[in-house]
């Protein structure tokens, strides 16, 4: 497997992949693929990376700017995160997830944020931060990792490609 940039040509591929892992996800909202098209138009896909098999695109995650108290504070979302449902529990999420945020800290960012299931996304150091608020969510959802340094307090925002 190999994990790449998003390029020129992958949007369609992109937008398919994710459709497909997502159509039988109980906590889907079924925009899951709008909401990249959006962050793609908006230029606001800090990074876009796709696991690639075989000449196939099996694996796609999303990082976009979010603003703290509406300011940009260094800090990221991740998501979504999509992968083809066969190769599903194969670890090519979690390898996209760790080269992702390996690259945003690398760059110089400050911590990343994302609403997910806390059981899952603590293997990657994720943790609910009593500081951080994402409103009318649930807050044990909402969790954090920063990448040294403090936890800003705040009411966080996603990019409006989410919506």
């Amino acid at each position: 497997m190999q994990i790449r940039p998003e390029r020129p040509g992958d949007a369609a591929d992109i937008a398919t992949l994710t459709t497909t892992a997502f159509a039988q996800a109980e906590h889907s909202s079924g925009t899951e693929a709008a909401i990249i098209a959006r962050l793609r138009d908006a230029d606001a896909l800090l990074l876009s990376l796709v696991a690639v098999t075989q000449g196939r695109i099996v694996g796609h995650v999303a990082f976009s700017p979010v603003t703290i108290d509406g300011e940009d504070r260094g800090w990221i979302g991740l998501g979504p995160v999509s992968v083809a449902p066969e190769r599903q529990r194969a670890g090519i999420g979690s390898a996209l997830i760790r080269e992702g945020l390996n690259r945003m800290r690398a760059a110089g960012r400050k911590g990343c944020v994302l609403l997910g299931d806390p059981r899952y996304y603590q293997r990657f150091g994720f943790r609910p931060q009593p500081g951080l608020v994402l409103p009318n969510m649930p807050p044990d959802y909402f969790v954090a990792l920063p990448f040294g340094g403090d936890v800003p307090a705040g009411e966080v925002a996603f990019h409006s490609a989410f919506g």
